[in-house]
């Protein structure tokens, strides 16, 4: 009999089908049952409720142990949207303070996936943060009758003292980048903003703990699961040593109060910065609770930006300030020697108007730091820059003089454990060449830089961190906020010793000047009884309005345990406010008060004012 081969081939076609389709049906159950979480989360979550426990935030003292910042409880109010059945939204609303618009507007943000990416009907979702305890104990007491809803307890910072509160930061609630970012945040989570806060993260926030409840068929909480073997105890954040003397922090604050400017003091032999001022400031607990996001908005607005911390940020002209390490650099390359004396024709040279002040001439380097000679200063970075048989060209004798700068901290970041610092500006010859041409400037051209003016820009950190080199005599450790972590150890980078490219044998001349300066010349109000203080006053012009008011200084001259500089915007004179808060501030750290006879001048520096109110001065 002959064989049908068309029916032969489509038993096999017939076959394949099925087979191909029973492959599949393995496949996507393996999928489902092996690979596919989604659906064993939705079936735990009928039987089991993952509640995560908050650990508690590392708290912060300052360097002699009193407490700075601690931690409060807080409530939030959580929801589960696939376990919310009908309630009584009038009576929810009435019992947390909030009107029902409020509600339906927060229940349609957490809905929103461009809002709220993560967004599960399976997942807690935080429906109203920060509850006040007296909402907290209404919402407890009816909690039973709206289901899906609990209460999730955290913790917000609470401020012992209201100052420092650029230094030490703040939190907020995650956002999207942050969750992206780091596996260790959910929705409704918060994290270190600004400060101390932010950038020790990871010390602060310790690692959550998570509490397994059990769940009956109608959702409700029986109890916690395997009598809770499974739960894991959160680990509390790290405590924090800062190196801030908090009462210091509070005088440099007041001083500075009515004034725009930064003060930055620092322990030389440490690094350890004890005071870091941003004026104008802000109360710290402006930026906790329910009402940080309407005060945020409130300080971004003000027009003296009190988020902006200027003590690191700010990028200033140093003015005179910036004449010792020319000083130091022309020791160093030969250009003088302690008997090179330069004229002073009424602040002329070579035609060229620099500006002065009454003092004799010529004058060698000590007497130039002790009266701040700007001609002495400006012949030296001409007779550098203009010495082709030494260098080649302007420009290469401009780049070692860059250079010097560099190693002595300025134009780049210090990289001190605050975030957002500035790096400042020191120009190099490429930047002359694009501006003047190539080969075409020479030391008239540039010759303000030599006293901190022109395209020189410093922030007050990396001027106290200079004051802090000369008083070490010839190296600095990179400042730093953070004196200890308890149980922890410092960053090795925050401990080594730095040394500029200037042998250290040309400091203790700089130093000498700066004593100069205070027994006999421009820094005379800075002198404390019986404390050796070293100092430089500063008057950086401002094209916007009145100049600036600077001053870099340390004590005692041997053996230092201050080192400071203080930038008031426009104060005028460095003697001004420069002068006189610089030295009210070591004398408060190193003695402990205010002598009786100098009374009048704290008194002087705190009524003082200097922002520009209607009327008083145009700013």
């Amino acid at each position: 009999m002959r064989k049908d081969y068309k029916l032969e081939k489509r038993k096999y076609i017939i076959g394949g089908f099925i087979t191909l389709i029973v492959a599949i049906y393995i496949i996507r159950l393996f999928e489902l049952q092996i690979c596919e979480t989604k659906y064993k989360e939705n079936a735990d979550s009928n039987a089991f409720f993952r509640k995560t426990i908050y650990p508690s935030r590392g708290l912060m003292y300052d360097r002699n142990g009193e407490l700075v910042v601690y931690n409060q409880p807080a409530y939030d109010i959580m929801m589960i949207p696939r376990d919310v059945a009908e309630y009584d939204t009038l009576d929810f609303c009435n019992t947390i303070q909030i009107t029902k618009e409020q509600l339906l507007k927060r229940l349609h943000d957490i809905k929103d996936k461009r809002l709220n990416p993560s967004y599960s009907s399976y997942t807690p979702q935080t429906l109203i943060s920060h509850l006040s305890v007296r909402d907290y104990g209404r919402i407890q007491e009816k909690l039973y009758r709206f289901p899906g809803f609990y209460i999730q307890k955290r913790v917000i910072r609470q401020y012992n003292h209201l100052a420092a509160a650029n230094v030490v930061g703040n939190i907020r609630e995650v956002n999207t980048r942050d969750i992206e970012n780091d596996d260790y945040y959910k929705p409704g989570d918060y994290t270190g903003d600004l400060g101390v806060e932010k950038s020790y993260e990871k010390v602060l926030r310790g690692i959550k703990g998570e509490e397994i409840l059990i769940r009956d068929a109608h959702g409700r909480i029986k109890g916690k699961y395997n009598n809770g073997s499974l739960d894991v105890s959160p680990i509390s954040g790290k405590d924090i040593v800062l190196s801030l003397d908090i009462e210091l922090q509070k005088y440099g604050e007041t001083l500075m109060n009515g004034k725009i400017g930064a003060i930055v003091a620092i322990e030389p032999a440490t690094g350890e910065i004890l005071a870091m001022v941003s004026s104008p400031t802000y109360d710290p607990t402006l930026l906790t609770g329910r009402v940080r996001g309407k005060n945020y908005r409130k300080l971004v607005d003000n027009k003296y930006k009190p988020l902006f911390d200027r003590s690191l940020q700010a990028a200033y002209p140093p003015g005179s300030t910036f004449k010792p390490t020319q000083g130091l650099i022309f020791l160093q390359e030969g250009i003088i020697n302690l008997s090179t004396a330069y004229p002073c024709y009424h602040g002329y040279i070579n035609g060229i108007r620099v500006g002065c002040h009454s003092h004799g001439s010529p004058l060698t380097l000590l007497p130039a730091l002790q009266t701040s000679c700007n001609a002495f200063f400006c012949w030296g970075l001409k007779n550098m820059i203009d010495r082709r048989s030494k260098y080649g060209s302007s420009a290469k004798a401009f780049e070692v003089w860059k250079n010097y700068l560099v190693s002595l901290g300025y134009g780049y970041r210090l990289g001190t454990d605050i975030p957002s610092e500035s790096r400042g500006f020191i120009p190099n010859s490429a930047f002359y060449n694009k501006v003047y041409g190539e080969n075409r400037w020479s030391a008239n051209t540039i010759i303000s830089v030599a006293i901190g003016q022109g395209e020189v820009l410093a922030t007050p950190l990396q001027i106290a961190n200079f004051a802090a080199t000369v008083a070490n005599r010839g190296y600095f450790i990179t400042p730093h906020i953070v004196k200890e972590i308890k149980g922890d150890t410092l960053p090795q980078k925050l401990l080594e010793k730095r040394y500029p490219t200037i042998n250290q044998e040309y400091f203790k001349d700089v130093v000498e000047g700066m004593r100069m300066a205070v027994t006999g010349g421009t820094c005379r109000l800075a002198a404390i009884k019986d404390i050796e203080v070293c100092g430089k006053t500063g008057t950086a012009q401002n094209p916007h309005g009145k100049d600036h008011s600077a001053f870099i200084g340390f004590a005692p001259k041997d053996n230092p345990k201050i080192a400071i500089c203080v930038y008031v915007e426009n104060g005028g004179w460095g003697a001004s406010y420069g002068v006189p808060i610089g030295s009210l501030m070591m004398e408060k750290y190193l003695t402990g008060d205010i002598a009786p006879e100098r009374k009048y001048l704290e008194e002087r520096m705190i009524q003082s004012n200097t922002i520009i109110y209607s009327g008083v001065r145009k700013y």
